[in-house]
């Protein structure tokens, strides 16, 4: 909602024929382009209450202090549901015991499987000693065939001990690779375990000093409740330090124009309509977005803030309303959008001389809802017309001009006659 004040001398002159055109009479004054705006009073300092970040792992809220509870420190302000931090526990406590379980396994089973290898490298050994000791050697006693088999004898011996000792060695890198595998799933499984009685120890989130719990709201300008699940760091509540207040008002997008930090305001509050405190624009959003989700009118997010704090009346949440001075000129000539014309592509507006209008070209400047400021073309003094002369009241017709224009600067053309 745009306000407009204007602080000049308006003279209507309305006939009381059905032909009668209404005028004005064009006065030099002040004028003010105001915006209204409406929002809540916050603490421009607060102390966050959040999910911990011990739990890792969303939680759910199971209770949460009212909204604009008095609290005191270390009195608890929100509480977790642990169904799912327990089952998250006992889920880690039988995948350690899984995990053990099969280290213990593989263990036993690589130390069997070395204890074979070693027995058989003993047996190759003794073979490849009897194979040495007994080897037919001597051509004069044992035949070809025999010395040839002594000594097949003998490197296959020598092939089953080395073979026994390298098949070890391959079967101790498997074992040792499998019980390192076993042992990552482990420290995973305890550090689940630990996760989870973290969030445990974290199931109550406490009140670092006395003041009033805010409830935050997220992106969609809901605030969290029973049931809601929240990840560690997300925002739940505030406890402002209601020293120092600001007040973050919302402006239509329509009605944005010139808005800017700087700009001087007088913000009431509701809960004691009497008092006025005057705030300066500190911050403005970029981007204009909705206050109501799925409502597609938007609204750009001002920061106002306060020349003083009276904490007496300022509380956090408290609704105000805001007066934003958006253009404040003096000594300008403002006139009505109605007394505004279109005629071949320029701006007139129709100025009488005698008892005749005719159209005079202007340049407009600053505009407000149901007023615009005129840079050149009309002076202080000049009786424009409130409706367009040049048509018939009530048909929409040309009005028939009555004899020829008199000889003036603006090279208006005869509109309709003020009878």
């Amino acid at each position: 909602m745009v306000t407009l004040g204007v602080a000049v001398g308006v003279t209507a002159l309305w006939a009381l024929t059905r032909n009668s055109v209404p005028v004005m009479s064009v006065q030099a004054g002040t004028f003010l382009h105001r915006v209204r705006a409406e929002g809540c009073l916050r603490a421009t300092k607060a102390t966050p209450i959040s999910a911990p970040m011990e739990a890792q792992e969303g939680l759910k809220i199971a209770w949460l202090a009212p909204d604009g509870a008095a609290v005191r420190a270390d009195d608890v302000v929100v509480k977790f549901d642990p169904t799912e931090l327990e089952t998250t526990l006992a889920d880690g406590r039988t995948e350690r015991a899984l995990a053990e379980s099969r280290i213990a396994g593989k263990r036993a089973e690589s130390d069997a499987a070395v204890r074979n290898l070693d027995r058989d490298a003993i047996v190759a050994g003794r073979e490849l000693e009897h194979a040495r000791d007994f080897r037919s050697s001597d051509p004069l006693l044992f035949s070809r065939n025999q010395i040839i088999e002594s000594e097949i004898d003998e490197k296959l011996a020598l092939g089953r001990k080395e073979n026994a000792a390298a098949v070890k060695k391959v079967r101790q890198e498997l074992s040792s690779a499998d019980l390192d595998l076993l042992e990552i799933e482990r420290r995973q499984a305890e550090q689940k375990i630990a996760r989870a009685e973290k969030g445990l120890e974290s199931l109550e989130v406490r009140a670092p000093h006395d003041g009033i719990l805010v409830h935050r709201k997220n992106w969609r300008g809901l605030a969290a409740q029973v049931g809601d699940l929240v990840w560690p760091g997300d925002p739940i509540a505030e406890i402002p330090q209601s020293a120092e207040m600001e007040a973050e008002v919302f402006v239509l997008e329509a009605d944005a124009g010139g808005l800017r930090t700087g700009l001087e305001s007088q913000v009431t509050i509701e809960a004691h309509p009497g008092a006025a405190f005057t705030a300066v624009v500190d911050k403005v959003d970029q981007l204009a977005k909705p206050r109501i989700p799925r409502v597609p009118v938007q609204y750009f997010a001002v920061v106002l803030r306060f020349a003083r704090t009276d904490t007496a009346v300022m509380k956090p949440g408290m609704r105000v309303a805001a007066e934003l001075t958006l253009e404040k000129k003096g000594a300008a000539i403002s006139i009505p959008r109605v007394a505004v014309f279109d005629k071949d592509g320029k701006k007139v507006a129709y100025r009488r001389e005698g008892r005749r209008f005719f159209p005079v070209v202007i340049q407009v400047g600053s505009t407000a809802i149901g007023r615009v400021v005129v840079e050149s073309g009309l002076s202080a003094g000049d009786v424009i017309a409130l409706a367009d002369p040049t048509r018939s009241p009530g048909t929409g017709t040309e009005a028939a001009g009555e004899g020829e224009p008199p000889n003036n600067s603006s090279g208006g053309v005869p509109g309709g006659m003020m009878r």
